[in-house]
């Protein structure tokens, strides 16, 4: 198979880039690859919103850019926080002008979120589904276009690399048959990688594939030891993914409390429930650790009950669901693995460093985030980089060739299946067990070097039965997983 753009991803990220390369150059053919259905993606989950500075009288560039900055602890880059922050209005209004229903007050303007590191309200949402709401929008205008192709249930394994230059990718069909699609760019919008732990917001398709694929092709990865974890998740036992409680109920006036009843984040940051997530998610680890509990809890009791109804219906409903009622009780949460700050490198046209590869939204590493993101950047990352991207590919499409090269890496031809029973489901528990306490010791300072030899052991048992059976979807995502989380604790050993 042939095509001239080949996109893996079908999130804000994957889309919008489709979308503004289409407009431009409606003669190239676009493929858009996606591992499950169209619908599903890590965007299809975000509740928050978008942050952006619709307004730069009563808000400001500046005071987006310095609360950026503060939360990514002097780890981003400035001129990247710049160029996402100023690009913010146009980039919103455009998804505005393709239908997304962003909330308004009764006077007809912005009902601006206000979630914790930001100094100012400034988050456009449509109520607690703003990602829901953004991925109906995208694919909806994806339908304008003749030179979209979209293609589901394929599975990426390898990218095809030769000389350095990224030639499209290769897959697995539903039937787990091998299928090669050649490109002159390939995009990666894969999404992050949350499913490496046993506590995650992120949906069960989040196991690190582009980034894995990338790694292994030799394009340069960088800030795998960031991964910011969410503090405000549903804490219920046995639970993967866990329902996320979005940050903007706490900027509605939430309270976080320990088995006490004392709002206990004061003790820890004067900001309390404002505090940047990675300040709260270890004030809560130590107040777990302390209490032996395996939970603290959100209350919203005393906010207006008619509000509550009208932000977060979806936070009531899905809390119903589990027997608890948000307006009488508060409701047990705990951190879990939410964002991967790091990922491949790329510049700010979202190229990496391989020719022809270019990646964006969680999947990449832009400079943006650094050490932690502040909350609702990701989403306007994503179609910010899309923009600056399918710029850049529209203006350099024709320079490109297609290549008849080499796979990067052979596979073997064994016939044995994988045994996907007991063994890999243990190794995959076992993975995201250890992820999850090497996240737990590095919040709480205690010791980290013996992870490194348990995860390259945990690493070679995988690398053992990929090299003595057939491949398989489940197989390569074990793989994945494994390749991402070796790359999150050697980062953090050693950055």
């Amino acid at each position: 198979m042939q095509t001239d753009v080949l996109i893996i991803g079908s999130g804000i990220a994957g889309l919008a880039f489709a979308i503004k390369l289409a407009e431009r150059q409606p003669a190239v053919q676009i493929t858009l690859v996606t591992k499950a259905d169209q619908f599903e993606s890590n965007t299809k989950y975000a509740q928050g919103g978008i942050a952006a500075v619709m307004d730069n009288v009563h808000q400001s560039f500046e005071s987006h850019i310095m609360d950026t900055l503060k939360a990514g602890k002097g780890f981003s880059n400035v001129q990247t926080v710049k160029l996402v922050v100023e690009k913010a209005p146009k980039r919103l209004k455009e998804l505005i002008d393709w239908g997304t229903p962003f909330d308004k007050t009764t006077d007809g303007n912005w009902d601006y979120g206000l979630e914790g590191g930001h100094s100012v309200a400034r988050i456009l949402h449509h109520k607690d589904q703003t990602g829901l709401a953004l991925e109906k929008t995208l694919l909806k205008q994806l339908k304008r276009f003749k030179n979209i192709h979209f293609q589901t249930e394929l599975f990426a394994t390898e990218l095809l690399v030769h000389n350095k230059q990224c030639y499209g990718a290769r897959f697995l069909d539903k039937q787990e048959q091998p299928l090669n699609i050649q490109s002159k760019v390939t995009y990666l919008a894969t999404g992050g990688s949350g499913q490496v732990f046993s506590k995650t917001t992120n949906p069960l398709i989040a196991t690190g594939d582009g980034l894995a694929m990338a790694s292994r092709a030799g394009a340069a990865i960088a800030h795998m030891a960031f991964f910011q974890f969410h503090p405000t998740a549903l804490a219920l036992k046995e639970q993967n993914p866990v329902f996320l409680i979005t940050e903007a109920l706490r900027g509605m006036g939430a309270h976080i409390i320990n088995h006490r009843g004392e709002r206990f984040l004061f003790r820890y940051h004067p900001e309390g429930e404002l505090a940047t997530r990675d300040v709260i998610s270890e004030a809560i680890f130590r107040e777990m650790q302390e209490s032996k509990l395996e939970n603290v809890w959100l209350d919203c009791r005393h906010i207006n009950h008619n509000t509550l109804k009208e932000q977060f219906p979806n936070i009531i409903l899905q809390c119903k669901k589990h027997g608890l009622d948000v307006f009488t009780a508060p409701i047990p949460i705990a951190p879990a693995a939410h964002y991967q700050c790091g990922g491949i490198k790329v510049n700010h046209e979202g190229k990496t460093t391989l020719n022809g590869l270019y990646a964006n939204g969680e999947c990449a590493s832009t400079g943006l985030h650094g050490a932690n993101r502040l909350a609702s950047n990701s989403l306007l990352e994503a179609v910010v980089f899309a923009h600056e991207a399918a710029l850049a590919v529209a203006k350099e499409i024709d320079r490109f060739e297609f290549l008849a090269g080499e796979e990067s890496v052979k596979r073997n031809d064994f016939e044995k299946p994988a045994p996907i029973t007991m063994q890999l489901i243990h190794l995959k528990k076992e993975l995201q067990k250890l992820m999850y306490q090497f996240y737990l010791h590095k919040s709480l300072d205690l010791p980290l070097e013996p992870f490194g030899a348990e995860i390259d052991l945990i690493f070679s048992k995988i690398k053992h039965i990929t090299l003595h059976h057939k491949e398989s979807k489940t197989l390569w995502e074990l793989q994945n997983m494994a390749e991402t989380s070796r790359l999150i604790i050697t980062d953090t050993l050693y950055e």
